[in-house]
């Protein structure tokens, strides 16, 4: 029902959606925003799918076959980041570089998607969405450049952009829209947690039942409040530090102010008897620098 209450996409998957169970939700995702039926083969296991308390970037790195058959892999990313444009081109470059063994060609490499859901405000653009891939253009006559026709026979891809990685910008905070599209209605999902009891939008189904708050353990909800109250915390810490950098007017002031912020609250959030991994998660310090708190 519409009046159910649903676990946050952010927490669930880091610590649901990685089980075989519960992979149509993110294949449901993923499928949508490729426009192609996507089958998830496996979750690929990476020190970046590790959960330990340094890990603070919610990464999912996913081997799936797509509607051709072909091998494609899909990285999924919730940052919240200031320097999240390099967090994700070393994410790509991780995702391409595990995964290929040492000996292989390079016709092994991987064409690789780069889902980055953000919850947080970014930029100046007006969309929710951004998509963004590479092509090879014409100083001069401003043509494409495409691979001749032997090249393609060999290589199986038409232009360079079908085998560079792709890269899909979810401003989860820029939607305000009636979901009436699959792609609105898990934007209005990712944003207010909210499902149509009639949806047919691949994936959200499988959300309904997998993803409600109700059926997770009391431990769990306890955790998972915690985890909320400390997001609320960290939208604030984010607040105030853009606040005073804009009054002090360098950007030096607004990143010291943000350190000293996420070392304050991590020490409440220490003493309100918070895991030091979901503190970490949360405030982007290290285990190390909360421990010493």
């Amino acid at each position: 029902m519409e009046d159910e209450k649903y676990i946050r996409f952010d927490w669930a998957a880091k610590r649901i959606l990685r089980q075989k169970a519960n992979y149509g939700v993110l294949e449901g995702l993923v499928t949508v925003l490729l426009g192609e039926p996507i089958k998830i083969v496996e979750l690929l296991e990476s020190e970046s799918n590790q959960d330990d308390a340094t890990s603070k970037f919610n990464r999912i790195d996913i081997k799936a076959r797509n509607s051709k058959g072909e091998i494609i892999l899909v990285e999924i990313q919730l940052t919240r980041e200031l320097d999240f444009l390099q967090r994700i081109l070393f994410g790509v470059s991780k995702a391409i570089t595990e995964h290929i063994f040492k000996g292989e060609d390079y016709t092994h490499v991987k064409k690789v998607y780069s889902i980055n859901i953000l919850y947080f405000d970014l930029g100046q653009g007006k969309d929710y969405l951004y998509h963004g891939k590479t092509e090879f253009r014409g100083v001069h006559t401003q043509d494409t450049l495409l691979l001749g026709t032997e090249e393609e026979d060999a290589l199986r891809f038409r232009s360079p952009s079908e085998i560079f990685p792709e890269y899909y910008l979810i401003r989860v905070n820029e939607f305000n829209q009636v979901a009436t599209t699959p792609l609105e209605e898990w934007l209005d999902f990712l944003k207010n947690a909210r499902i149509k009891d009639d949806t047919t939008t691949p994936g959200l189904n499988e959300a309904r039942e997998t993803l409600q708050y109700m059926k997770m353990t009391h431990e769990e909800r306890v955790a998972y409040d915690q985890h909320i109250d400390a997001v609320r915390t960290q939208h604030s810490v984010f607040a105030a530090a853009r606040l005073e950098g804009k009054e002090e007017g360098r950007t030096e002031g607004r990143a010291e102010g943000a350190q000293q912020t996420n070392l304050e609250n991590a020490r409440k959030m220490k003493a309100k008897g918070y895991a030091i991994k979901d503190i970490a998660d949360i405030t982007g310090l290290t285990h190390e620098q909360i421990e010493q708190l």
